[in-house]
């Protein structure tokens, strides 16, 4: 019930036969930007619990972690990932250890909005859904939260809608490739699945990305590596693939 590049990073992973390798030996693993909310005041979490709290908006993140944490992946350390209850919205004491992979799936739905954490990545996917397929998996997820379906509604009118136009939708130019229809277009997420094997074989050498958003940055770096949910980070053994699109 995970709306858009969630569902599309999950349905990679499972073509490529990672779901059943031990995470320490994973070649590919997702990583969510929803791991990455801050922690919320008093104040806020009673706002959050009374759904009246926006965070879909890009203050939400805590994106100095967000941006240490892909930077060590990037170097190929170990790391550990905070654990988010979206529950009673908080961060959990426990958090998730992250083992080095080659290629570092990392989704959510502003990944491509803080230009620092933009650049990081070498292939961008935005996971073009429709809105009302968006809207019914958003009701089916929160509903499972024990969440009450007019507050669901609401909270999607005042701030998940808006903020998807305002935030995520203008970061989709960003992208350097589009799915439409989300984890239905089997034949893009198949061309997805052959790259990344690709370059897990060792097929693909090199990759470059020049003069990226006019800032004539370019990426050079012997694989196989890679990360994001749909883009890709430099650095000796990995790489990293983005997506972005979902309302949260």
């Amino acid at each position: 019930t995970r709306p858009g590049q969630s569902t599309v990073c999950e349905k990679i992973m499972e073509l490529l036969g990672q779901n059943e390798v031990d995470r320490r030996q994973r070649k590919v693993l997702i990583l969510s930007q929803d791991s990455f909310y801050k922690v919320l005041t008093a104040e806020q979490q009673a706002k959050a619990l009374k759904g009246q709290y926006n965070f879909d908006h890009p203050d939400a993140f805590d994106n100095d972690l967000m941006h240490t944490t892909l930077k060590n992946i990037v170097e190929g350390k170990t790391v550990e990932v905070p654990t988010y209850d979206f529950v009673t919205h908080s961060r959990l004491g426990e958090t998730t250890v992250v083992y080095p992979a080659d290629v570092v799936l990392f989704e959510g739905i502003l990944v491509f909005y803080n230009q620092d954490i933009r650049d990081m990545f070498h292939l961008r996917l935005f996971v073009d859904t429709d809105s009302d397929v968006r809207l019914s998996r958003r009701v089916l997820r929160d509903m499972k939260r024990g969440r009450d379906l007019e507050q669901i509604l609401t909270q999607y009118t005042t701030f998940v809608k808006p903020a998807f136009e305002e935030f995520c939708l203008p970061t989709k130019k960003y992208a350097d490739v589009i799915i439409p229809r989300g984890v239905d277009n089997m034949v893009a997420i198949n061309l997805i699945v052959q790259h990344i094997q690709d370059i897990l074989n060792g097929d693909i050498c090199k990759w470059q990305r020049g003069a990226v958003n006019g800032h004539g940055r370019t990426y050079k770096r012997p694989f196989p590596e890679q990360t994001e949910s749909s883009g890709v980070l430099t650095a000796g053994k990995r790489s990293h693939l983005e997506s972005s699109s979902r309302p949260h």
